[in-house]
């Protein structure tokens, strides 16, 4: 709400000088007046990655073995969007355990941790930290690539999701025989919450779970990959609501209340109710021949609307990212095996809010 005194104060510009402020912040287009700078807390912090004193190689790094991509592929011309210039972002995929920070069209920090498997989750904190799971361990680190926290995984176990809640805990999922939802206070170090999972005990330990998310509400959406489901669960693991769909590799509550689901097995992103009806899905066949992905693992739901989808690429033989509007039109392909591996999760830094706080970062 503009206050008396605002609104004075608005009203005092000359038509010229008004036409010059609709023009600078977009006159015409779909605006929110009340995103300030400070909802974007990220964007501040991104001068801490490229400091003198951050270092090439970090003590606890380890420089990834050189991949070739397949460069036999032909990349179609004029591409939509601009390139690796379309949002800042922080990136990873699995195949290749480099982690890339990018503004402006450049990577200004990376961090590796070298051969082997495999990068899924990641997270930029507002305190500029990154969270981030590498399948054997999660951990913490800071902008000078200092580790702040790690948790191995048990023998026979794996971890391919993590998320902040706050900043001082951490939920994750360890796949194992049983598999277990934990959360994880970093400054007690102490586990707070642990939870045994269902599984099917005939299907490997790989594949249980990916994207696990902790809500707004303070409610856990557990994507069970191999049993073909998604899970809500209160806080007390009783079911709330469950959702039938093929190999579903992430979830994310979004803040309609809806549901932005990845189907692995089906190549699709679909968005649907509580009522379990969709509203929204974006299949391969959906885009023009050029542009399709050539699988889909996780997605990220901007605060324009828009979707980006996140492909492994096929080792270069497709685009890493797409994004879309609500009806279904390219804004931007990512197609940048010269640069980048392939794309498990994109975290988009110009997008508003605290990442920490649950709900805020639809990703």
């Amino acid at each position: 709400m503009i206050t008396n005194k605002k609104a004075r104060n608005f009203f005092v510009f000359s038509i010229p000088t008004l036409f010059i402020l609709l023009t600078n912040i977009g006159y015409g287009q779909n605006l929110n007046v009340n995103k300030k700078p400070s909802d974007r807390p990220l964007l501040k912090l991104l001068n801490q990655f490229s400091a003198a004193d951050v270092p090439v190689l970090g003590s606890g790094e380890t420089e990834v073995p050189e991949r070739k991509w397949d460069t036999t592929i032909v990349v179609p011309k004029n591409l939509p969007g601009n390139g690796i210039a379309q949002h800042p972002m922080l990136y990873i995929g699995e195949g290749y355990n480099k982690m890339f920070l990018i503004n402006k069209g450049k990577t200004i920090w990376t961090y590796s941790t070298g051969g082997g498997y495999e990068y899924d989750d990641v997270w930029m904190l507002s305190n500029g930290n990154i969270l981030f799971t590498r399948m054997q361990y999660i951990a913490e680190i800071t902008p000078k690539k200092e580790v702040v926290w790690r948790y191995d995984a048990p023998e026979g176990t794996e971890i391919h999701a993590c998320q902040p809640i706050g900043l001082d805990k951490v939920l994750f999922m360890q796949n194992g025989t049983p598999p277990k939802l934990f959360i994880f206070n970093i400054k007690t170090n102490k586990v707070e919450v642990e939870k045994e999972m269902p599984y099917d005990p005939n299907k490997g330990v790989h594949g249980q779970f990916r994207r696990v998310r902790y809500t707004a509400n303070g409610t856990y959406l557990v994507p069970f990959m191999l049993m073909d489901k998604v899970i809500e669960y209160d806080k007390n693991f009783k079911e709330l609501w469950t959702y039938d769909i093929k190999q579903p590799w992430a979830a994310i509550r979004l803040k309609n209340g809806n549901t932005l689901i990845t189907d692995e097995k089906d190549i699709l992103t679909r968005e649907v109710n509580t009522a379990k009806e969709t509203v929204w899905e974006l299949k391969r066949e959906d885009l023009p021949e050029e542009y399709r992905f050539i699988n889909t693992q996780s997605c990220t739901r901007l605060t324009n609307g828009n979707t980006i989808i996140c492909s492994r690429g096929n080792n270069g033989k497709g685009p890493q990212l797409v994004e879309v509007t609500p009806d279904k039109k390219v804004v931007w392909v990512l197609w940048d095996w010269k640069n980048l591996g392939p794309a498990t999760a994109v975290q988009v830094l110009d997008d508003p809010g605290i990442p920490e706080k649950p709900g805020e970062s639809e990703h």
